[in-house]
């Protein structure tokens, strides 16, 4: 069976630079709703599935001279308001093509981080977006 690597993917997020190093956080949860009607003759509660949570999606690429995207991104919150974008992130196989396509919902950013700054090492500076968004879909192609 081939199985495509975890290596190969792109991510539109509605920035030029589309290259990252990588994704991380794609992942739905469901609550765990403990439930117990009162004439139930058992003495412990069932158990119900509750919400969907969704993970922040955390994307990370190599900082680039003039490319200031992330940065211009998470700054147009103001006033309880935010750009919200949709996002999509596409496993890619051996000839570039679509496998999996995981969509994101009115994802906003609300975290951005640089990697530290070290004279001791030699290295490419990481800058990291953290998204949060309003749901998660996966399309498998």
């Amino acid at each position: 069976m081939n199985y495509p690597a975890n290596f190969h993917f792109a991510v539109n997020w509605g920035g030029t630079n589309i290259g990252f190093t990588e994704v991380s956080g794609l992942s739905i949860e469901l609550d765990v709703v403990p439930y117990r009607e009162g004439s139930s003759p058992e003495s412990s509660a069932g158990l119900m599935p509750g919400q969907k949570k969704f993970s922040p999606v955390v994307l990370k690429r190599g900082l680039r001279k003039n490319d200031h995207d992330f940065f211009q991104w998470i700054n147009t919150a103001q006033l309880n308001t935010i750009e919200r974008r949709d996002v999509v992130i596409t496993l890619l196989n051996e000839r570039h093509e679509p496998v999996v396509a995981w969509k994101l919902k009115n994802a906003f950013p609300f975290k951005l981080d640089y990697s530290p700054l070290n004279a001791s090492h030699s290295g490419v500076v990481i800058e990291s977006l953290s998204l949060a968004h309003e749901g998660l879909t996966v399309e498998y192609l």
